[in-house]
């Protein structure tokens, strides 16, 4: 039966690093999460700590790249509650590094499909349930590569999350009019499973990367959970087509 009081919150790359952190965020606010991911025994994992914790959970298995895949699993979340009521947009990633001399088109465009297609397509999917929420939003994941085009061979990431930031201020302009809000937020370097390659090859590159924060730390994934958070709450009703800086002012240089 469909309670129309419980607050229904999707978060794509929920399995793990930021997309956890957040999930469970949520569900300690009072939101029924809704984890997607593609790694289903990972799934099955995180739904089972949520519920430990009292927190009321399920896991969709889909790639948000997948257009179709998108549709028919938002439509079946969309429609056994009657509404969904915030969609956080956290899938995304590097996936890879390549110069555009040599970038082939196929790279080009899963990182593309990666960072921008998903939350196009998970957002286009969810508006007619978000017309339905209770102060419904949309926050989506954007990256100081966005502003300075990122390290070599992160230029298409940086252009994926440019066009993230762009995509954020034209939602908010086009779901104005249903009381649906969207912002982004930019988190800085975060110590998750994402820089774990470098954490353990490089750990002394790793360890230096805080001495370009300004508050003399890496981030860690609750610290843009609790950003989420206030952003999909009542507090942030006069927010929508911002984007925050979650980077212990990073983004600055020092």
């Amino acid at each position: 039966m469909k309670d129309s009081n419980q607050k229904v919150a999707v978060v794509t790359g929920a399995t793990g690093g930021i997309g956890f952190a957040v999930a469970k965020r949520l569900g300690q606010d009072g939101y029924t999460v809704i984890l997607n991911g593609i790694q289903d025994d990972h799934g099955a994992e995180k739904i089972e700590e949520l519920k430990k914790e009292g927190i009321t959970a399920e896991y969709y298995g889909f790639d948000v790249t997948d257009e179709d895949a998108v549709n028919a699993n938002i439509a079946k979340i969309g429609e056994k509650y009657g509404k969904i009521d915030a969609v956080i947009n956290n899938a995304g990633g590097l996936g890879g590094r390549s110069r555009f001399e040599e970038m082939t088109t196929e790279f080009y465009r899963s990182v593309m499909a990666l960072n921008l297609d998903s939350a196009f397509f998970v957002s286009r999917a969810a508006i007619p349930f978000l017309k339905k929420g209770d102060h419904p939003t949309i926050i989506n994941y954007t990256s100081n590569a966005g502003w300075n085009a990122g390290g070599p061979g992160a230029g298409i990431y940086g252009t994926s999350k440019a066009a993230v930031h762009t995509l954020t201020r034209a939602l908010a302009k086009d779901l104005a009019e249903y009381g649906i809000r969207v912002n982004a937020v930019s988190p800085g370097t975060i110590d998750t499973p994402f820089h774990s390659q470098i954490k353990s090859t490089k750990p002394e590159v790793f360890a230096s990367w805080k001495n370009n924060i300004m508050l003399g730390r890496l981030g860690q994934p609750e610290d843009v959970a609790s950003v989420v958070s206030f952003l999909v709450s009542k507090d942030a009703a006069f927010l929508t087509a911002e984007t925050v800086q979650v980077g212990g002012g990073q983004a600055l240089g020092i």
